[in-house]
C-alpha cells in the first residue's frame, strides 16, 4: 500500500472511531416519498423533494420530451454553443416569481454561490454571514478573499454592530444568510435584514435553497409574511422543491449581466441537460398555480410537532437534536428497523454536540404515517433518552 492509501486508510479509521465515517447506501426511489434499500421498502422523511415534483408526471413528462427533442446533454458551456431557447424560458419564470428583472442558472446552487460572492466583492471587501449560512456561501467567501465577520445565528444586534464597527472601512459589502435554515428549519429574519443592509449600503444575498416552494406562498423567504422584502440577491436551487436539478440567482439586470460575464462556474461548465431545464419550468408552472400543493409541506411538519408537543415549525425541517454521533446513529437505525429513512445529520455538518435526526416532510407523507413515526420518535427514542 502506497502512502496516499495509507492516509487514506488511517482518516477513514480516525473518522469511524469518532462515529463520523460516511457511506452511500443504494436506494432506489419508489414514488413519491417510498424507497427501498437493501431489498425493504421504506418511508423516507429525509429527502428535499419537499413538493415530491421528481415525480410528478407533467415534470417527467417534460423532462422525456425536451430530452427527446434536445438530447440528453448541453455540449459545452452556454457561452460556447449559444444559449439554448429553454434557458431564456426557465430565467424568464424564475424572474417572475422572485420579482426582479431577470435570472442566471448555474449548474447546482453549490457552484452558484461559489461563483456569485467572490464576482461581487474581493479582496479589501467585507462579508458578514450568519453563522449557521450554508457551506457553500462560507466557500464563496472564501474564495472571494474578502474579510469575513460571522455574526451570532439571526441575531440582528450583533450584525449591526459588526457592520457599524467594520463597514467604513472596506468599498463594498455583502451580507450573506439562507433564507430557511437547511438542518435547524427556522427562517431567517430576512426583511429586518434587509433593513440593516439597506441602512449601511450592504448587499444582501439569501441562500433560499430551502425556502422556493415551501415559504412565502412558495415565492421563498424574501416573501413571508405576504410583504417582499428588499433582497437585492436572491439565490435558490431546483433540486429541492423544484424537484430537478440546478441552481440561479435572481437580481437586477446589471447584476445578472454581470454574473454572465464574471462567474467562474457559470463560464467555465457545460450548462444543464434539456431535461433538467424543461422539468424546471414544467415544476414551477405548478408551485405558481397550486397553492394547497405549497402549503401542504408545512402542514405535515405541524402535524408531526403538534403530536410531540414541539413548537411550531417555520419550515418543513424538522430537527430532533441528540448530541453525541452514535445517538443519533442509532436512532436512524431504530427507525430504520420500523420502516422509515430518516438521516442521522452529524458533524462538520452540524456543530460539534449537536448530532441529530433531519426530518423533512413533504406533499405525499400520510398523516397516519407522520403520526406512527412521531410516536416512535417520542416513545422510544426521546422518552428514552429521558431516561
Amino acid at each position: 500500500m502506497g502512502t496516499l492509501e495509507r492516509f487514506a486508510e488511517a482518516k477513514l479509521a480516525a473518522l469511524a472511531e469518532r462515529q463520523l465515517r460516511r457511506t452511500v447506501h443504494e436506494t432506489a426511489p419508489c414514488g413519491a416519498v417510498r424507497v427501498k434499500r437493501n431489498g425493504r421498502p421504506l418511508i423516507s422523511f429525509c429527502s428535499n423533494d419537499y413538493l415530491n415534483l421528481s415525480q410528478h408526471p407533467a415534470v417527467k413528462r417534460a423532462a422525456v420530451e425536451a430530452t427527446e427533442r434536445w438530447g440528453a446533454g448541453a455540449g459545452a458551456s452556454r457561452l460556447v454553443t449559444g444559449n439554448h431557447p429553454l434557458f431564456a424560458e426557465l430565467e424568464g419564470r424564475l424572474a417572475r416569481l422572485k420579482g426582479t428583472d431577470d435570472a442566471c442558472v448555474f449548474g447546482s446552487g453549490y457552484l452558484a454561490n461559489l461563483g456569485i460572492v467572490p464576482s461581487l466583492v474581493g479582496k479589501g471587501d467585507l462579508i458578514v454571514a450568519d453563522e449557521l449560512s450554508h457551506a457553500c456561501l462560507r466557500a464563496g467567501a472564501a474564495l472571494s478573499r474578502s474579510r469575513v465577520e460571522i455574526f451570532r445565528h439571526n441575531d440582528l444586534d450583533h450584525v449591526e454592530a459588526l457592520l457599524t464597527t467594520h463597514r467604513a472601512g472596506h468599498e463594498r459589502a455583502l451580507l450573506l444568510t439562507d433564507g430557511v435554515f437547511s438542518m435547524d428549519g427556522d427562517l431567517a429574519p430576512v426583511a429586518a435584514l434587509a433593513e440593516i443592509a439597506a441602512a449601511h449600503d450592504t448587499w444582501l444575498m439569501t441562500d433560499d435553497a430551502h425556502g422556493v416552494g415551501v415559504v412565502g406562498g412558495g415565492r421563498g423567504s424574501s416573501f413571508v409574511g405576504g410583504g417582499k422584502a428588499e433582497v437585492p440577491l436572491q439565490m435558490g436551487t431546483l433540486s429541492k422543491a423544484v424537484g430537478s436539478y440546478g441552481g440561479y440567482l435572481c437580481a437586477a439586470q446589471p447584476v445578472i449581466d454581470l454574473i454572465r460575464t464574471r462567474a467562474r462556474p457559470f463560464i467555465y461548465s457545460t450548462g444543464l441537460p434539456p431535461g433538467a431545464v424543461a422539468a424546471s419550468i414544467a415544476a414551477l408552472d405548478l408551485i405558481a398555480n397550486d397553492p394547497d400543493l405549497v402549503a401542504a409541506p408545512l402542514r405535515k411538519a405541524a402535524l408531526f410537532c403538534a403530536r410531540l408537543n414541539l413548537p411550531a415549525p417555520e419550515s418543513c425541517i424538522v430537527p430532533i437534536l441528540l448530541g453525541a454521533p452514535e445517538r443519533a446513529l442509532a436512532a436512524s437505525r431504530l427507525l430504520e428497523d420500523e420502516g422509515f429513512l430518516v438521516a442521522a445529520i452529524r458533524p462538520p455538518t452540524v456543530p460539534e454536540g449537536t448530532a441529530r435526526l433531519r426530518l423533512t416532510f413533504s406533499a405525499g407523507h400520510d398523516d397516519a404515517d407522520i403520526a406512527r413515526l412521531a410516536d416512535i420518535v417520542r416513545d422510544r427514542i426521546l422518552d428514552r433518552d429521558a431516561r
